[in-house]
């Protein structure tokens, strides 16, 4: 399966994060041909950070976007309990948010009292900021790799995470 048909084919983007891990570290190495632990890690480092970036903009989305764009519920991570990233950093300016989080957001109201919290801090932009630095050093691995056509595909897909809308 080519990276591109991984960024596009997925309904679910855990999986797809999961899927895309797995193509980094796997496939990529296999394909540069490098028995070196050196390159081993480089490869590691990006897909861990490239990981991370992904799953902080997935936490973005779930209060940027529609339910129809993401295909799933909005503050789907709410109602399942979760504080996400942006819920964190809400938190700084809204510390009456804790108790919620203690609860995991169980209380009636909770999940849009939260909801309304983050959408008025800067929650979202901190944890946009967040993704943006993970990608920066993702690519900073990457690029200590030799030019070629599968490091360009690496930058490329991490420009991608970054731009992604659900």
């Amino acid at each position: 399966m080519k990276m591109r048909d991984l960024l596009t084919t997925s309904r679910r983007p855990l999986r797809r994060l999961q899927v895309l891990s797995q193509t980094v570290v796997k496939q990529y190495v296999s394909i540069l041909g490098c028995p070196d632990p050196k390159v081993h890690e480089i490869a590691y480092q990006y897909g861990k950070n490239v990981g991370i970036a992904f799953q902080l903009i997935d936490d973005v989305l779930d209060f940027t976007s529609c339910a129809d764009q993401l295909g799933k519920p909005a503050s789907a991570d709410l109602k399942l309990g979760l504080a996400t990233g942006p819920v964190l950093f809400a938190c700084q300016q809204f510390p009456e948010m804790n108790a919620m989080i203690m609860r995991r957001f169980s209380l009636p109201g909770d999940v849009e009292r939260a909801r309304h919290y983050v959408l008025q801090s800067d929650g979202v932009q901190q944890t946009t900021y967040l993704a943006q630095r993970y990608c920066h050093e993702a690519m900073k691995e990457i690029s200590k790799l030799r030019p070629s056509a599968e490091r360009d595909a690496l930058i490329q897909l991490t420009e991608t995470v970054l731009t992604r809308d659900k």
